[in-house]
């Protein structure tokens, strides 16, 4: 990979990594911060829900964010963009689409229909 991929890919992801650290700060702050007083029990399940939702999409923004970690310390090591199932090199517009992937399409295509 060109040096010029790396920094891209680089500055793409530490960017991505900042505003998902940035989305879980605020989380955090407005779930330790809501005041329960919510006394109808419609309005209290409805908070409830909400905040259930906000909760699962924030998780899954937690397993993105280590990925993230995982390709910046892939791209530090020299490992970035390497198939983690045949070793052969990822595409440059694949890595653009899912710069997080550790898997080629052929090898990601394979897998996926295996589990179908």
């Amino acid at each position: 990979m060109k040096q010029k991929d790396i920094k891209f890919f680089k500055n793409l992801l530490a960017d991505q990594l900042e505003e998902l650290l940035g989305q879980a700060d605020i989380t955090l702050r407005g779930l330790i911060d809501d005041k329960d007083n919510l006394t109808d029990i419609i309005d209290r399940a409805s908070f409830e829900s909400d905040r259930g939702t906000l909760l699962r999409i924030r998780d899954r923004e937690s397993r993105l964010i280590r990925k993230i970690q995982k390709a910046l310390e892939n791209l530090e090591n020299g490992n970035f963009g390497i198939c983690e199932k045949c070793g052969k090199d990822i595409s440059i517009e694949r890595l653009k689409a899912r710069p997080v992937t550790t898997y080629c399409i052929e090898c990601k295509t394979k897998m996926e229909a295996l589990e179908a």
